[in-house]
């Protein structure tokens, strides 16, 4: 039996953090299905189509890792596409109690789903999208952030 795992989030944009998460889970499970995910609660830089096109390319080096996308709950796309692991990335303490309560949603909803968390690597542990954003907003180096195509896409945005 194939082990998946799906790494779901925003990723507005994808960040070297994320891309350590990605990979690492890469070299344990036999595919990973990185799902970009809508969320209301923010105000996208990107668009879904955008962010997942910039995941492709940053990821196309990586044979097991294909991108999607999901606007409904995580695990009904999880139990659709027969994963058994979501794939979740820690930076500090201060993700911690939120990732438990989304984690305790997600197994009250399917228990058969587990959850694997990853610490990031120190040298992101301060990394987050909304850092990036407002970074590069100030047309500030983002290169050891992100992928040089994400710096190019930010670039683009913030020119406008």
């Amino acid at each position: 039996m194939t082990k998946l795992a799906i790494c779901p989030g925003s990723f507005d944009p994808i960040t070297y953090g994320h891309l350590d998460i990605i990979q690492r889970g890469a070299k344990i499970f036999d595919h990973v299905i990185v799902a970009v995910f809508n969320n209301q609660a923010k105000a996208p830089l990107f668009s879904v189509e955008e962010r997942s096109t910039l995941i492709e390319e940053v990821t196309a080096d990586f044979d097991n890792v294909t991108v999607d996308t999901c606007d409904g709950l995580l695990m009904d796309y999880a139990k659709e596409k027969n994963a058994q692991a979501i794939l979740r990335g820690l930076r500090a303490v201060s993700d911690f109690e939120y990732e438990m309560q989304i984690t305790s949603m997600n197994r009250k909803l399917n228990e058969d789903i587990e959850t694997f968390f990853m610490m990031t690597n120190n040298q992101y542990s301060f990394l987050s999208s909304s850092v990036v954003k407002e970074v590069a907003k100030y047309h500030a180096n983002v290169s050891d952030l992100v992928p040089e195509v994400v710096e190019q896409a930010l670039i683009r945005k913030f020119t406008k």
